[in-house]
């Protein structure tokens, strides 16, 4: 298959620290969806859309690109895994009702993707691609300002010449990513979880602008970033909130 693969070498620690998305956005997007037989969740990752989606769905059909990722995935009895791309997934004409890609699409080749969707939706099905940009801590938490620094500093600075081109679509707040469909105006989600440094550390690994520094000279950046983080932090087992706007665009699939 030919796929970008920048998250099968830390598949493990992606499944780990990879944030989870807000109960009220899975309420607001299954409320529209008439019919919830089967929902594709497209290049599931770590499958924590998959388990939200299979407390609604008779079944889930989740696919991802790298196996390491699938093998890493969280597993119930109605959720059915298979290693497939975004444009080719293997799913059954017109057997779909909802179509959710979290944190996906701007890897994907659109074009080729839509026709991919319009393929497998069934009548009245529903498509939601989201995304969310660089983590950030709010006014009211502690050395809110110098922690954004220094973690906007690593995004730009220290490994953003080793971002992928599609990065830019995270950046543009999902805005220049094409979408074929009439757009459901939608409430502005966030997520924010309660986090050490480690649980920081750990998920700043997963970006694939990390692995790819790392491969190209010899060392992890988050390890030389970790003295920095550690004094503006303190105590490394303390909790902070930390908080990421999520891009959202949703439709119904027109057949």
């Amino acid at each position: 298959m030919n796929f970008k693969d920048n998250f099968s070498k830390q598949a493990s620690i992606y499944a780990k620290y990879r944030p989870s998305y807000p109960e009220g956005l899975y309420d607001f997007l299954l409320q529209q969806v008439p019919n919830k037989t089967q929902a594709w969740d497209c290049a599931t990752g770590n499958g924590q859309v998959a388990k939200a989606l299979a407390s609604h769905f008779d079944q889930v059909m989740a696919t991802d690109a790298s196996k390491a990722q699938i093998d890493h995935a969280v597993q119930m009895p109605n959720i059915h895994y298979h290693v497939a791309t975004a444009e080719d997934s293997g799913l059954a004409n017109d057997s779909v009702d909802f179509i959710a890609v979290g944190q996906a699409a701007h890897w994907f080749r659109m074009e080729r993707f839509y026709e991919e969707v319009q393929r497998v939706a069934r009548p009245g099905a529903m498509l939601a691609l989201w995304g969310y940009g660089l983590g950030y801590f709010e006014a009211q938490i502690a050395n809110a300002s110098a922690l954004n620094t220094l973690i906007r500093h690593f995004y730009t600075q220290v490994v953003g010449k080793y971002w992928d081109a599609e990065r830019k679509h995270i950046d543009n707040a999902y805005e220049s990513i094409v979408f074929p469909y009439e757009p459901i105006a939608t409430p502005d989600f966030k997520m924010k979880l309660n986090w050490s440094l480690d649980d920081l550390l750990g998920y700043l690994k997963t970006w694939s602008s990390v692995q790819k520094y790392i491969v190209q000279n010899g060392v992890n950046p988050v390890e030389t970033l970790r003295p920095e983080l550690t004094k503006v932090w303190g105590e490394e087992v303390r909790q902070r909130t930390i908080t990421w706007d999520i891009y959202l665009k949703f439709g119904k699939v027109q057949l």
